[in-house]
This record gives C-alpha cells, structure tokens and sequence, in this order.
C-alpha cells in the first residue's frame, strides 16, 4: 500500500486518511455549506408556543454572565421559553431582561446551597433539557447538589464550562448517563478520560484522526453524547458516531453559546442528539 507522503499532492491527510481506513466509517464531515442534517433545521418550530422549554441552571455572587447570556442565546435560537435558576443573592443584581428566574437558596459564599434542589425540582419538572451553564462556584456545597440534583432526575441534562468540573470527582454521574450531553473542552475531556481510568491518554498533540478514533471507543462503552474542540475543530461524539465541523469562534464555547444552541435544538429533536447538535452548528 502507498504511503501517505506519495499521494498526490491535490489529496489533504484528513481525506487519505478516511480513504485508506475503513475503520473511519462512523466519521463524518460537516462544513456550513453542506449540512450533514438539513431536515432539522428544517423542522424547526416557526411558532414559539410550539417551541419548548429551556431550563438554565448557573451563576453564584461574582458571575452570572454565562446564565445569562445562555438565557439570551436561548431566545434568540428560537426556543418558546427559557428559566433560570440562580442564587438568591443576586435578586437585586439579575438584569431586567431575564424576566423567568427561580431564587434559590444562596450559600455563604454565594453559590447555590443545598436548600436550592427545590427550585431545581421545580425546574426539572417545567423543563427538558435542562442546561447547566456554569459559574456554580467550587465550593463543595455547589458541587453536593450538582451531584444530589443530577441522580434526582430523569430529565436531559447539557453541562458545559465549570459545572463539569464541579463533578469531575464522580464523573461516572455524566458519562454512564442517559441523556446527558458534555460540551467540554479538550483539557476536559483529557480529565474527565483520566478521572475514569479509560485506557486511552488524551494528548494536546494527537491528531484529530486519532481523537475522533477515541471518542468513537469511548461513546460505544458510555452512553453520554460528547462535544469537545481540538485542531480547529468541533467534535461531536455519540453511541460510536462522530461528527466534526471546522470551527474558528472558539470564544462561542467558552462563554456557552454554543451549548446553549445545542441544548436548544435538543429540544425540538430529543431523540437525536447528535443530529440536532450538529445542526445547531450551522449558524
């Protein structure tokens, strides 16, 4: 067989790769151009009383950017009506904007406390999926009812930014769940493989071919769907199948948008997953 450095040189390494490989199957391309899932975008509600529910959880004293933007981001996908929890300690801070917010209990340092799981009941029974969006605080109260609230419920649950870190210690509450979408980022992902002792290490330097290879191992023994950035690119891993899409906006993930718009077309396809985030990427 021919080497790769003797291809012709019009052939890029990703497409030699994926020619010569039949293992590489479960991988496939999206580009803004070419949409892998049309049709769900398509079926897209017009009508926001057709349009579900979205629930965001987030925010402590210093910081309620990222629940609030998710709030924002929400609306402006589409989506018929978005609430938010948020510690009590920021009643009087909450932008005039967010008008549905839940004030649950705050603890001394200003994050929610383990009171607050009656307004995440609340929620979870309003709502599905249910958002997780960040700036809990790391306190080890936050982290308990993260942990309390995610065996409590059934519902859909999307964790992004610090609130995966806050249960990074049982990280088998995420990856052995049902239902449960990670938006991570690849140092993440890096602990959340070593966090369960997955034989497979996770290096900055591996190449996307070899991280869309692990990601398809990893989504076949675990039931979670994953989506995480490497080498200017979006992955998007579930039940084995991998999606990636060039991607430029990182700041889009950091500050959750990007989990948001994912959450959100979950909603109007709850059983595909993988579809609808990969839709909700064509922006």
């Amino acid at each position: 067989m021919a080497s790769i450095s003797s291809q012709p040189p019009t052939a890029s390494r990703l497409d030699i790769i994926l020619a010569m490989s039949p293992t590489f199957e479960y991988w496939q391309q999206q580009t803004i151009d070419k949409p892998l899932f049309p049709d769900v975008e398509w079926n897209k509600p017009e009508r926001r009383d057709q349009a579900g529910r979205l629930g965001i959880i987030g925010g402590n004293k210093l910081g309620f950017i990222a629940a609030a933007e998710s709030y924002q981001t929400a609306l402006d996908t589409g989506v018929g009506q978005v609430k938010v929890v948020v510690p009590d300690v920021l009643r009087r801070t909450i932008p005039a904007s967010m008008t549905d917010v839940l004030f649950g209990q705050s603890n001394p340092s200003g994050g929610l406390a383990k009171g607050a799981i009656t307004e995440l009941r609340t929620l979870a029974n309003w709502s599905a999926p249910l958002l997780l969006a960040g700036d809990p605080g790391r306190k080890s109260e936050p982290a308990a009812l993260y942990e309390s609230f995610i065996l409590d419920t059934d519902k859909p649950l999307v964790l992004t930014r610090d609130s995966i870190d806050l249960v990074r210690s049982n990280p088998s509450l995420i990856v052995d769940r049902k239902d449960t979408l990670i938006v991570a980022s690849f140092a993440q992902t890096q602990k959340l493989f070593q966090a369960i002792y997955y034989p497979k290490i996770l290096t900055f330097n591996m190449q996307l071919a070899q991280l869309v290879e692990a990601l398809h191992k990893f989504t076949i023994t675990y039931h979670c769907t994953i989506v995480t950035y490497h080498q200017e690119h979006l992955i998007i891993a579930q039940d084995g199948e991998v999606v990636t899409q060039e991607w430029a906006d990182t700041m889009s993930i950091w500050r959750g948008r990007t989990a948001t718009r994912a959450a959100s077309y979950w909603i109007w396809h709850s059983n595909k997953a993988l579809q609808a985030v990969a839709a909700s990427l064509i922006v």
